[in-house]
C-alpha cells in the first residue's frame, strides 16, 4: 500500500509516502513569498505546488505509478462528520470557490486529485478542520442569532484518539476521551463513544489564550471595546486571531522564547504561562461536565506536549479527572496516510461528499 500524503501549508508543502504505515520519506517543500506572491488567490497556486510535488518525487526515485492513492489536508468544507473522503466534483468545486473561506489547506484535495486522477487511483482528504458532530445543545448561546461552530484539529484529535483507545486496550468507539490539542492554536474536545461531542472554536478564538489567539473574552468588556471607536472591524478580528493571546501579552508568538524568558525569571512571561495552563486545565475540565465524569483518559497532544514544565502545570490541576496520555507534535501526515490506508484495506468506507 504505497500512499502519497499532501499536507499544505501557508508557505510550505510537506509531503510523504508511506509503504502502510511506514514512512518511506518525508520533505517539507518551502516557498517563498516571491514566489507565492504572484498568485492573486491560495487556490491559483496548484500548478506551481504540483510540480514542486512530482520534482521532490523524481528526485527520490518514487515511481508515481507504484503509488495505491493520493490523500491531502482537508480544507474548509462545509461541516461534516468525520471520516475519510473520497475527492468528487463537488468537493472540488468547494475547495476552489473557498466555501468558508481562503486557506492553504484548501489545496490539500485539489492536489490529491489532480495528482492521482492521470494515475486512475484514488484521491481523499482525512478529517478536515470543519468536521462537526456538535450535540444540538453544545451549540446553543444565549443570543438567538449566533450558534456555536465546530472547527478545530480535528484530524489529530481523531488520531491521538485512537491511540490512546489503543493504549486502553479497547477501540475509539468504546470509549469517552477529552482531547487537547495544544500548538499554534488550542482545541479542546469531549470525545464520546467516537464523536466529538463539544470542542472550542480553535480558529476564530474561543476557548484558551494561545500564541495568537485572545481566546473565549468578556463579552460586556468585548462590546465596550468594539463600540468605543478605536478600532475597526478588521482590527478587532486580529486583535481575537492573529495579533491576540501571547503575541498581545509578551510581544512574541515564540513559545521557545516565552519558555527561555520563564527559566531566566521573567515574571511578567510566568504569570501568562501560568495564565495559559490555567485556562486549559479548565477548558479539560469543562469537558469532563460534558461527558458526566465517565472519562476514560485524556489526551495531550500537539507541539506544547512537549514542554515538560507546562504539561505539569496543566496536570496538577485534571490528574483527578483520569489517566492521562501524552502524543507530542501535530502527527499530520501518519493520520493521513492512516486514514486512507484503513479504506484501501477495507477496514472502513470512504464518505461521499454532498
Amino acid at each position: 500500500m504505497m500512499i502519497l500524503v499532501i499536507n499544505p501549508g501557508s508557505t510550505s508543502t510537506k509531503i510523504a509516502v508511506y509503504d502502510n504505515d511506514k514512512e518511506c520519506f518525508s520533505e517539507n517543500i518551502s516557498h517563498s513569498i516571491d514566489q507565492l506572491g504572484k498568485y492573486k488567490r491560495i487556490v491559483d497556486q496548484k500548478d506551481f505546488r504540483r510540480e514542486l510535488i512530482n520534482e521532490v518525487l523524481k528526485k527520490r526515485n518514487i515511481d508515481s505509478k507504484k503509488l495505491n492513492a493520493v490523500v491531502g489536508r482537508g480544507g474548509l468544507l462545509k461541516p461534516i462528520p468525520s471520516g475519510t473522503y473520497k475527492v468528487n466534483a463537488r468537493m472540488l468545486e468547494d475547495l476552489n470557490s473557498g466555501l468558508q473561506g481562503e486557506h492553504a489547506s484548501n489545496l490539500g484535495g485539489i492536489l490529491a486529485y489532480e495528482i492521482a486522477s492521470p494515475l486512475k487511483i484514488p484521491a481523499f482528504i482525512v478529517d478536515p478542520v470543519v468536521v462537526d458532530e456538535l450535540n444540538d445543545t453544545a451549540r446553543i448561546t444565549g443570543i438567538a442569532e449566533i450558534k456555536r461552530r465546530s472547527i478545530f484539529h480535528a484530524l489529530n484529535h481523531k488520531y491521538t484518539a485512537r491511540l490512546a483507545a489503543r493504549k486502553l486496550g479497547k477501540e475509539y468507539n468504546d470509549v469517552n476521551l477529552i482531547v487537547a490539542h495544544l500548538g499554534g492554536g488550542i482545541s479542546i474536545a469531549a470525545h464520546h463513544k467516537g464523536k466529538v461531542i463539544d470542542v472550542n472554536n480553535a480558529l476564530n478564538g474561543e476557548g484558551p489564550i494561545t500564541p495568537e489567539r485572545a481566546g473565549t473574552l468578556p463579552a460586556w468588556d468585548l462590546v465596550e471595546l468594539a463600540l468605543s471607536g478605536k478600532y475597526s472591524k478588521e482590527e478587532l478580528k486580529k486583535m481575537i486571531t492573529g495579533k491576540g493571546g501571547v503575541v498581545a501579552l509578551l510581544g512574541t508568538n515564540d513559545m521557545r522564547e516565552v519558555e527561555s524568558r520563564v527559566k531566566s525569571g521573567d515574571k511578567e512571561a510566568t504569570i501568562v504561562f501560568e495564565a495559559m495552563a490555567y485556562r486549559i486545565a479548565k477548558e479539560i475540565g469543562s469537558c469532563a461536565s460534558v461527558l458526566k465524569g465517565e472519562v476514560d483518559g485524556i489526551v495531550i497532544t500537539g507541539g506544547f506536549a512537549r514542554w515538560k514544565e507546562f504539561i505539569e502545570l496543566i496536570k496538577e490541576r485534571i490528574s483527578f479527572i483520569g489517566e492521562i496520555f501524552i502524543f507530542p507534535g501535530e502527527n499530520e501526515m501518519e493520520a493521513l496516510a492512516a486514514g486512507a490506508i484503513r479504506i484501501l484495506k477495507g477496514e472502513t468506507e470512504a464518505i461521499t461528499y454532498n
